[in-house]
């Protein structure tokens, strides 16, 4: 009787304190993130982490979390630690989100609870906007949460505004700040660099801050990717511990701070880079930061992937529900060596290999300087004469006849000196005006803080989408990053360069998207330099790496696989490696399949195998776009990777393993598959054999239950040095 009363009253005053101090919960199905307004009308983070069934308890836990600071009179100053958007210049004693000089010199900030409101979208998503205002100054900041409720992700950002005299200068502007308390803190970052591109390092974070970040300007995720996990106190697995996986929806440069203060508490700010970019807002103007995107998992990484991969489809990528297209593509073929005829031919061998599409890669376009390799005729965006003739309205209706898609490779943010654009247009070009001109790649980027440069922009796939029928894709690269750069059109303003060049590569693309809604495009950079959610919400896919060969695309792929979904990631079976035309096929098949290879250069063989296994993935594909992704076996702790897809019904499932470099001929252990419904019986089927092989794994076409299969497991990998197994399970009635 005694604990009965002890809980109604703790739940009496629970709830009377909950009015005097209101609770903001931001719940998703699994998580929750919970802010409070204190008794001096500041905001703070109270809680992250897993959802509870009674959402009363949450001021319980704001309770244990609270840390009194008292003045002479004995009175509390504040009631709780962690503000919800820290600001510089008072009482903050580390990394703000926002910094900030008034008109009267006036350096610091703080920010007190106006109001908040809940927008509901749809059954699934819903938007709170929790409304802030300087006491001392006209200046406001609108924390925005979009929730997912079913994905278990959210999306945070703030937009800026201010009513004082003249504009103001912001130093820093936070997309958002998350506050963790714990024993320890693990960090998996990814470097990236031409052909190494998503490589994960995992490290224990130490007392201070570290720093993830990048000041490239366009390729922005050439050296550092702009997503992280951050496990609690342990390292996470695949299927357990607590982990925070994080990515930002800004294609410019960005910044992860996670900085650790002498309590071992973690705060992590998150957004744009501010180095090199102070900005200037004008009164009455809104700074609006881009999107921050995380999710929680106590379930390990695996269920973190899986939630933004369930996310991006519905959300976060274009037509992320909708098909892709498989492809030749003619680069390693030709390169910059081909005319009408030859690609004629490679629109019949597209047909032949059973694809969707040809794509037309580099070297179709330049008159005056023809793009005969890649120091000329970049910014000339017009059929070469010498190649083609006809134009590339003749090639469309040339590929119609053959009954394959024609796709086209343009790099229109980027300028060869030897063009004629830049002999019309010099002041086009980012460049400093009294240093020797920055080079690289042969190439130099185009100001697109210049509105007439937006609009040469759009008018280059404009042109192209005129021209007949259109084109049914484009390949959009961007192969150098910004050096010396200088914008001749922002004058006084070069801080805002960074910033605005990103606006105005998004107003072209919104431009695009809106004309040509339902038009696929591929990102491009060098390889996976620029991937982000800001980029895939105008693109349907994205190039991972100018690396191919299939051992270290088992690497890189299985990097992108923690935030991207498969259908976003483009790998193609090219002439690289040394592996067999199976091998590089079935890695390819692993995401977006696409083939650059001569085709009449294969062997009987091969070529039907390539056949077979391209029929087999237009099979497949619905299981490995739109399933479930479970990670099994990490080429980082084995010899071997080994993944699978599950539909969601769980009556069809996929399973691909690589053996990559056994230093002997390992006697593997079984391997217990995921996501399956333990009441259903499978039946298990190699595919993807070449002709006349016999089966690696020995139990093909052999039934078991799903219970077998996840607790006990299969042998689905060969001993055999840089071999490969595919297996496709289907359910059938017991």
């Amino acid at each position: 009787m005694k604990r009965l009363l002890l809980l109604f009253l703790t739940i009496v005053y629970t709830a009377v304190q909950a009015q005097e101090s209101a609770l903001i919960c931001i719940e998703t199905e699994s998580s929750a993130l919970v802010l409070k307004v204190g008794k001096n009308k500041k905001l703070y983070q109270t809680y992250f982490g897993t959802k509870l069934n009674n959402s009363l308890e949450y001021e319980l836990i704001s309770k244990e979390n609270t840390k009194k600071f008292v003045v002479n009179d004995g009175n509390p100053l504040i009631d709780l630690r962690h503000s919800a958007y820290p600001t510089f210049g008072t009482d903050n004693l580390f990394e703000p989100a926002i910094r900030m000089t008034h008109n009267d010199g006036n350096p610091s900030l703080e920010f007190e609870y106006q109001n908040h409101n809940v927008q509901k979208i749809d059954d699934n998503t819903s938007e709170i906007i929790i409304k802030l205002k300087d006491p001392q100054y006209p200046v406001f900041v609108n924390l925005h949460y979009k929730i997912f409720y079913k994905e278990d992700v959210i999306e945070a950002w703030t937009e800026i505004q201010h009513q004082e005299k003249k504009a103001v200068t912001l130093y820093n502007y936070a997309s958002s700040a998350l506050h963790l308390d714990a024993d320890q803190y693990w960090l998996t970052q990814f470097y990236s660099d031409v052909v190494e591109e998503m490589r994960m390092e995992e490290s224990q974070l130490t007392r201070g801050s570290k720093v993830i970040d990048s000041k490239l300007g366009v390729r922005t995720n050439m050296f550092a990717a702009p997503s992280f996990f951050l496990s609690l106190n342990a390292k996470a697995g695949e299927n357990n511990g607590e982990v925070i996986a994080g990515s930002i929806a800004w294609s410019g440069n960005f910044k992860y701070t996670f900085d650790i203060d002498n309590n071992n508490e973690l705060r992590i700010i998150s957004g744009i880079n501010e180095f090199a970019s102070e900005y200037n807002l004008e009164p009455g103007k809104v700074f609006k930061t881009p999107v921050f995107i995380y999710t929680f998992s106590n379930h390990g990484k695996g269920q973190a992937s899986r939630n933004l991969h369930d996310w991006a489809r519905k959300y976060g990528l274009k037509d992320g529900e909708k098909p892709r297209l498989t492809l030749l593509n003619n680069w390693e073929t030709t390169f910059f060596d081909f005319d009408e005829k030859k690609l004629a031919n490679m629109f019949t061998d597209a047909k032949t290999l059973g694809v969707d599409m040809f794509l037309l890669d580099d070297g179709w376009f330049g008159n005056k300087y023809p793009r005969s390799g890649s120091t000329s005729g970049l910014g000339d965006w017009e059929a070469t004469k010498s190649k083609l003739p006809n134009g590339i309205g003749f090639l469309m209706e040339q590929a119609k006849k053959t009954e394959v898609k024609f796709g086209i490779w343009i790099e229109p943010e980027m300028i060869n000196e030897k063009s004629e654009l830049f002999e019309k247009h010099p002041d086009w070009v980012l460049s400093l005006p009294n240093r020797e001109k920055s080079i690289y790649r042969t190439q130099l980027v185009l100001d697109l803080c210049n509105p007439k440069v937006q609009d040469f922009v759009f008018k280059v796939v404009d042109d192209i989408m005129q021209t007949q029928s259109g084109v049914a894709f484009f390949k959009w690269d961007c192969n150098r990053m910004m050096t010396s750069a200088y914008s001749t059109y922002l004058k006084n303003q070069q801080s805002h360069l960074f910033i605005e060049y990103t606006k105005g590569l998004y107003k072209v693309l919104d431009r695009i998207k809106s004309k040509y809604p339902n038009l696929p495009m591929m990102l491009c950079a060098g390889g996976g330099g620029r991937v982000d959610y800001g980029m895939l919400n105008y693109f349907t896919e994205f190039w991972a790496s100018d690396n191919t060969d299939p051992f270290d695309r088992v690497f890189i792929q299985w990097g992108y696989s923690n935030f991207y979904p498969a259908l976003a990631t483009c790998n193609h079976v090219t002439s690289m490696g040394n592996q067999s035309i199976k091998f590089k096929t079935d890695v390819a098949m692993m995401g977006k399949l696409g083939f650059d290879i001569h085709v009449g250069g294969l062997k009987d063989n091969e070529l039907k195998f390539c056949q077979e296994a391209v029929s087999n993935y237009k099979r497949l594909n619905p299981v490995i776009w739109q399933g479930s992704l479970y990670r099994l076996i990490s080429p980082y702790e084995d010899s071997r990777a080994v993944l699978m897809y599950v539909n969601s019904a769980k009556t069809q499932s996929v399973v691909f393993s690589y053996t990559l470099h056994p230093l002997t001929d390992p006697n593997y252990s079984l391997v217990r598959l995921e996501g399956l419904d333990a009441s259903k019986k499978y039946k298990v089927t190699e595919i993807n054999l070449m002709t006349g092989a016999r089966n690696t794994f020995e139990e093909s076409g052999m039934t078991f239950s799903g219970d077998f299969l996840m607790k006990i497991g299969l042998k689905v990998s060969s001993s055999k040095q840089e071999s490969s197994v595919v297996l496709e399970l289907i359910a059938v009635e017991p």
